[in-house]
């Protein structure tokens, strides 16, 4: 599974590119269908990538540290 997520990364890396290099429209398969992203959506695009980027690298969410009260 790690590999399809990696180049599910690759993908969306390049189509962010692609979107910063100007152009409008890009088509990447996310959980089995097709999604366009245009410059107007980078944001999603980019949060997409950074959800790719924490599977990929086995980060998991953080909790919150443990604390105590008297």
């Amino acid at each position: 599974m790690a590999a399809n997520e990696a180049r599910q990364l690759e993908e969306a890396q390049q189509a962010r590119h692609k979107l910063l290099t100007g152009t409008r429209v890009v088509k990447i398969n996310k959980d089995g269908l097709s999604v366009e992203y245009t410059s107007a959506n980078l944001y999603e695009l980019t949060a997409y990538i950074s959800e790719l980027e924490a599977k990929v690298n086995g980060v998991g969410r953080r909790r919150a540290p443990a604390g105590f009260r008297f």
